[in-house]
């Protein structure tokens, strides 16, 4: 183990529990273990949705300055 690895570990194990826990969970998927949470699956609406959004994104069309601003307003950001 790394030092800097051991150091991670180190103050993770001054967090609560349930942190720590959190952190593990982040740590393994990282690592390539689902554990025995299952990976989410796309509906169909969903895979649609992102379907449109790439297409979008790969024509360029994106949000302008004003329309973020506009969404940020309406939410108190």
């Amino acid at each position: 183990m790394t030092k800097l690895f051991e150091h991670a570990v180190e103050r993770v194990r001054t967090l609560p529990p349930e942190l720590q826990d959190e952190y593990a969970r982040v740590l393994l998927r990282l690592a390539g273990d689902e554990g025995d949470e299952p990976v989410h699956q796309l509906g169909r609406e969903e895979k649609a949705s992102l379907a449109t959004s790439r297409a979008q994104a790969a024509r360029g069309e994106f949000a302008t300055d004003e329309e973020v601003r506009a969404v940020w307003a309406k939410h108190g950001l």
